[in-house]
């Protein structure tokens, strides 16, 4: 029940009304007139006082009804300066009294703010040229979408590494296509070993072009990176594709790798859990034992680029040509952070409108699987507000 609900109920007491304590029974007298016929009138309210000949309540009778005073909802609901019990009256002598205002019903209340309900999502297959990719559809309940969010994976792990993010993106109005990158989920067969980070973002923008002959795609497209995904994204920034870009987003993407990640493990053994994870209490209980089943092998096409990226970086940057949002989390171990490392990140995305780095705060490299995932989710949807708005 809502608290606004639970207000609504306190506003009519809901326990019966307390007898008067009984004085000491009178001397016995000789009884007066007829009960109803006293110099007040008819009723219980005649001459022996307020509470009949010995003091006692006298048995409730059907109250005159007005305009919202229904037996039904009798004891009527307490008004402002006004007491909910009421002394009874004789209909034939009562004064005419003020309607009561209706009874407020549940029905009236407004409802309580809440996510919109949103249809799961639904697994897809794209065509991306050379090779079929798959990918997980989520679409608003109702209506065109208002943008398209194409969300990006990182190393080792899958399209699902979204699931959190989908029903608040969806609620807002926008479709989000969450991929498989090349060499993982079905294009796992087709590409055992992967494929190298510029082709995976030209892939990118094939899958953009199939999806959008059968699909709205809104205003434009969001490009949402995570880790090595973060990379891809950038790579499709950098280049022209069919679609019109409206930003891009990322976190746990940096330009130089922190010392303690150069062995590059890629498991959740050899060093892995403190690069990936951080302090293991930032993440929801059962989290690990879930997560198990979002893990797959790093293609060796991918990991054999790891050590070029900052050179790559920086030829990238200069090329984008949309608002930036970088997002390191607080125990992220996988990259230098120094003020002046992130401040030289930013700088060399010249050609973009902007480019933000922002540092969350309480969490580890995986975010959307932690519990500030609620807090950098909506970070990124109010980016894509500010994109879709021109204020980026």
């Amino acid at each position: 029940m809502s608290p606004l609900a639970r207000a609504e109920e306190t506003d009519t007491p809901t326990t019966p009304l307390r007898r008067p304590e009984q004085p000491p029974a009178p001397t016995p007298r000789r009884p007066g007139p007829p009960h109803g016929t006293g110099p007040h009138g008819t009723g219980p309210t005649g001459a022996h006082g307020p509470h009949g000949p010995h003091g006692k309540e006298p048995r409730r009778t059907e109250p005159h009804r007005t305009e919202g005073n229904d037996p039904a909802t009798y004891p009527p609901p307490r008004t402002e300066g006004t007491s909910s019990a009421k002394s009874p009256q004789h209909p034939t002598t009562a004064r005419a009294s003020r309607p009561l205002p209706p009874p407020r019903h549940r029905a009236e209340q407004r409802p309580a703010a809440g996510p919109l309900a949103t249809p799961p999502p639904r697994p897809l297959t794209l065509d991306a040229g050379t090779t079929p990719l798959s990918a997980l559809l989520a679409e608003p309940s109702s209506g065109a979408p208002r943008a398209t969010i194409l969300a990006v994976h990182g190393r080792g792990t899958g399209a699902a590494y979204w699931n959190s993010f989908l029903p608040l993106a969806t609620a807002l109005g926008h479709t989000v296509l969450a991929v498989d990158r090349p060499g993982y989920g079905q294009s796992a067969d087709f590409l055992p070993e992967g494929l190298p980070l510029a082709e995976q973002g030209a892939a990118l923008h094939a899958a953009l072009k199939d999806f959008s002959r059968t699909h709205d795609t809104g205003a434009g497209v969001l490009l949402l990176g995570h880790s090595d995904g973060g990379k891809v994204a950038l790579h499709t920034a950098a280049s022209e594709g069919p679609l019109p870009l409206l930003g891009l987003d990322t976190s746990g993407t940096g330009y130089r790798y922190h010392p303690e990640a150069l062995h590059f493990p890629t498991t959740l053994g050899g060093g892995a859990t403190r690069l990936n994870w951080g302090p293991l209490h930032l993440y929801p209980p059962g989290t690990f034992k879930a997560s198990r089943s979002l893990l797959s092998p790093t293609p060796v096409r991918e990991s054999a680029e790891t050590v070029h990226w900052p050179r790559q970086f920086e030829d990238l940057a200069p090329r984008v040509r949309v608002p930036v949002r970088l997002t390191f989390a607080e125990h992220e171990h996988w990259w230098e952070l120094a003020e002046d490392t992130l401040a030289e990140m930013a700088a060399r995305l010249t050609a973009a409108p902007s480019a933000t780095t922002v540092r969350l705060p309480s969490a580890g490299h995986n975010i959307s699987l932690g519990l500030a995932a609620p807090a950098y989710h909506l970070a990124v949807l109010t980016f894509l507000e500010q994109c879709l708005t021109g204020a980026a």
